[in-house]
C-alpha cells in the first residue's frame, strides 16, 4: 500500500462482488507519514464494521535496524522481499488463495511482489492490476465505487517456478516473451481442465453428471427432467447436491447456483462433448 488506501478497499470490494471468499486482508507498507495516514483510513474502514468477518493484518517493512519509510538501498529492497516472501509463504501454508494487488505503492513494491508470486504462487492464487476508470492522483478520494462506475482486476500473468524445468526449456525455444505468456497460459487452461474433469468424473454421481452436462447445455429441470425421463423434483434434488459439492470445491463461495455451475463446466463440455474421460 501507498498514500491512496482506496486501492485496498476498492480492490476487497470488486473481489467481494466476483464471490470470492476473503477472511484476512494484509496490508504491506513502509513508514512513511502518508502512507501510515492511508493505513488509518483503512484501519477505520474494518473498525467501522465495513467488512464484517474479515480481519485486517498489518505487514510493515523493517530492515534489521528500522521501518523502512523508502526503498533507497538494496537493504531496503532486501527486506521488502523479506516481508513479502514471508506473508505470502504464512497464507500458503495455512491453505487458502492469495490475492496480490500489485498496484498499491511504489512500484518497486510491484516488481518484488511479482518475484515473490513467481516463487511460492500455486495454481488458485492470482495477481491483480486494478483500473479505475477516471480517477487520478488529485482526485477526491473514494473509498467505495458505486455500481455504476468502471473498474477493472486486470490478471495479471504468473509465470511460477513450480514448472521451472519445462519453462527454462520452453523460454529456450521462444523468441518473443509474449509467445511464452500464450503457451504457458495454454498450460494453465490445460491444468484448469484437468482439475474440472476430476470434479466431474470423481465428485459427482452418473446420474449427477448427466443433469450437469444437459444443464450446461442450457437445458432447464423441465427439459432435463423429459430428455433422461425423470421428474422435476428428482432434477431439482439432484442439482441441490451438485451445488453443495461444487460449493466445497470452490472452497466455499458465499452463492454457489446454476450461473456458478455453467460458467465452470460449460467450457469444459464444450471441449469434452459428453464430459467422458
Amino acid at each position: 500500500m501507498g498514500v491512496e488506501p482506496q486501492v485496498v478497499t476498492i480492490t476487497l470490494d470488486h473481489l467481494l462482488a466476483r464471490g470470492h471468499r476473503i477472511s484476512e486482508v494484509t496490508v504491506v507498507y513502509t513508514g512513511g507519514a502518508g502512507v501510515r495516514e492511508a493505513l488509518a483510513t483503512v484501519e477505520a474502514e474494518f473498525g467501522a464494521g465495513v467488512y464484517p468477518g474479515i480481519e485486517l493484518r498489518r505487514a510493515p517493512v523493517f530492515s534489521s535496524r528500522r521501518a523502512v519509510d523508502d526503498f533507497c538501498s538494496e537493504e531496503d529492497l532486501h527486506s521488502l522481499l523479506r516481508t513479502l516472501y514471508t506473508e505470502v509463504r504464512r497464507a500458503r501454508q495455512g491453505g487458502w488463495s492469495v490475492h496480490l494487488c500489485v498496484s498499491g505503492g511504489r512500484k518497486v513494491m510491484g516488481i518484488i511482489g511479482m518475484v515473490v508470486a513467481q516463487l511460492l504462487f500455486g495454481p488458485e492464487d492470482r495477481v491483480w492490476h486494478l483500473v479505475t476508470e477516471g480517477w487520478h492522483p488529485g482526485v477526491v478520494r473514494r473509498l467505495h465505487l458505486s455500481p455504476e462506475d468502471r473498474v477493472w482486476l486486470v490478471p495479471v500473468p504468473v509465470l511460477r517456478w513450480s514448472q521451472a524445468s519445462t519453462l527454462v526449456r520452453t523460454v529456450a525455444e521462444l523468441n518473443d516473451p509474449a509467445e511464452v505468456v500464450q503457451w504457458y497460459e495454454r498450460l494453465t487452461r490445460n491444468a484448469q481442465m484437468k482439475r474440472k474433469g476430476e470434479f466431474i468424473r470423481r465428485w459427482l454421481t452418473r446420474a449427477e453428471r448427466e443433469v450437469v452436462r444437459l444443464a450446461c447445455r442450457g437445458l432447464d429441470n423441465a427439459a432435463i427432467a423429459k430428455t433422461l425421463h425423470k421428474s422435476d423434483q428428482t432434477v431439482a434434488n439432484q442439482l441441490r447436491d451438485v451445488y453443495e459439492k461444487l460449493r466445497e470445491w470452490l472452497d466455499y463461495p458465499e452463492h454457489v447456483d446454476r450461473s456458478v455451475l455453467i460458467a465452470e463446466f460449460a467450457p469444459y463440455f464444450a471441449v469434452m462433448g459428453d464430459g467422458r474421460p
